[in-house]
């Protein structure tokens, strides 16, 4: 069921939803956080979308702020999706005009879920200092996507340089199968220390850049990254772990298959998927709490231990 509210205001929207929860049974229980999503008018179905499909692991209520930036009239359209049109979530879409667009704060704070967590999500261009944006202001958890910005490395520069515990990025989330495969290569016989490592990937992918900062800081051995060649938007190729008895070589043979070859052993074709937004925000939404490591790791690409070439 979609409710549509042209020309409307967030306390007519927030009665609304109490109207619907008393006449058609939509409840607000069982909603474990609340969902803020950044968006620009035109651009919110595709996350909407991914968010409630996350909705079925983490039942939620799912609210969308989209905005333009052109000069117009002050004016807040909005939108209630409830039932099937909206996943295991409530969804409120927000499209405000013009000066109404300036007190985000403001549309939202009548809508969030009482004593639950609140997650701000901005999915396209991430802004400078999210924890200082009235939106993430609110939120225990901040979430960005620098690969999705018009600049990724200028906007992996930003996230790293406001970073604060319960930030995080999809860049980083998109690392987890590459780190998981990596080290359980490492945790099988024979036990060497790691001597180098080569990381390969496209120039613009903020993925590339922090795992060689994670190699970086977690073997504590120099990491040379290699972009040159490789297209714009293509993640990362392959990673290599140099030790005495030979090489390690993890690489993306295929967009959901990778190959892992170990000297003395026969290569062996693993499952190393790209992950969706849909992936990537369920797994963001398992914890709630900071992710320590991802702040160590910014710290570490900060540094310029990592050689490129």
């Amino acid at each position: 069921m979609i409710i549509d509210l042209p020309s409307t205001t967030a306390s007519a929207v927030s009665k609304t939803l109490v109207r619907i929860r008393d006449e058609a049974g939509a409840v607000a229980l069982g909603r474990v956080l609340t969902l803020i999503i950044v968006s620009t008018i035109g651009d919110e179905e595709e996350v909407i979308a991914a968010a409630n499909e996350a909705s079925r692991e983490h039942p939620m209520r799912i609210i969308v702020v989209s905005t333009d930036d052109a000069e117009q009239t002050p004016r807040l359209d909005a939108e209630i999706r409830v039932g099937g049109d909206a996943g295991a979530s409530e969804v409120i879409v927000l499209r405000a005009y013009g000066e109404t667009a300036s007190d985000q704060r403001g549309l939202v704070t009548g809508l969030l879920l009482p004593d639950a967590p609140v997650v701000s999500w901005w999915p396209k261009e991430c802004p400078e200092g999210v924890c200082d944006t009235p939106l993430g202001r609110l939120a225990q958890r901040r979430i960005t996507d620098s690969a999705a910005s018009s600049d990724p490395v200028a906007a992996l520069d930003r996230v790293a340089a406001g970073y604060r515990p319960g930030n995080t990025d999809f860049g980083w989330t998109r690392l987890t199968l590459w780190r998981a495969q990596l080290a359980a290569a490492l945790d099988q016989p024979p036990y060497e220390s790691i001597a180098a490592v080569e990381v390969s990937g496209a120039p613009d992918a903020p993925s590339t850049t922090l795992l060689a900062a994670w190699l970086k800081w977690r073997l504590e051995v120099p990491v040379e990254v290699r972009t040159e060649g490789y297209a714009p938007a293509s993640g990362i190729h392959s990673v290599v772990l140099h030790r005495a008895s030979g090489p390690i070589r993890l690489a993306r043979t295929e967009p959901a298959v990778g190959t892992l070859t170990q000297p003395g052993q026969p290569d062996h074709e693993i499952s190393l998927p790209r992950r969706g937004l849909r992936e990537c925000l369920a797994e963001e939404l398992r914890r709630l709490d900071p992710d320590d490591v991802f702040g160590a790791v910014l710290a570490a690409s900060r540094e310029s231990a990592t050689t490129t070439r």
